[in-house]
């Protein structure tokens, strides 16, 4: 089986700096979400970050198999595809029920009541 000794210096860098930039922005992610006080700050750090942290482990995964096997890899452009599509919608759906449940508690500290978040139909 072929390892990383094999693979040729012109795809080492690339596959090595784009697990490098992948993993720090996953770890900025993971400190935002740890570090912000509310959890509508905390939602825009794991779900802005996966994306862009994901995306390029995913592409120096797609460079290292290709490179390796002498063909096109595809299997990581599936998954990179799957994943553009869910997370900001998996994202979004959390935070529309976390303002659900704050408007249906009553809770003023989102800043907004139903009224000003959810306009149905306009008050005249």
């Amino acid at each position: 089986m072929k390892t990383f000794d094999s693979l040729p210096a012109w795809a080492a860098l690339p596959v090595s700096l784009l697990l490098i930039l992948g993993g720090a922005i996953i770890l900025i992610g993971a400190l935002g979400l740890m570090r912000l006080p509310t959890f509508y700050q905390r939602i825009h750090g794991p779900a802005i970050t996966v994306t862009l942290g994901a995306g390029c482990i995913l592409l120096a995964s797609m460079l290292y198999f290709s490179v390796l096997q002498s063909r096109l890899v595809i299997h990581e452009i599936i998954i990179t595809i799957f994943l553009l599509l869910t997370a900001p919608v998996v994202a979004m759906l959390i935070m529309r029920a976390a303002v659900y449940r704050d408007l249906r508690l009553g809770k003023r500290v989102t800043g907004a009541d139903a009224d000003e978040v959810y306009q149905f139909s306009k008050k005249d």
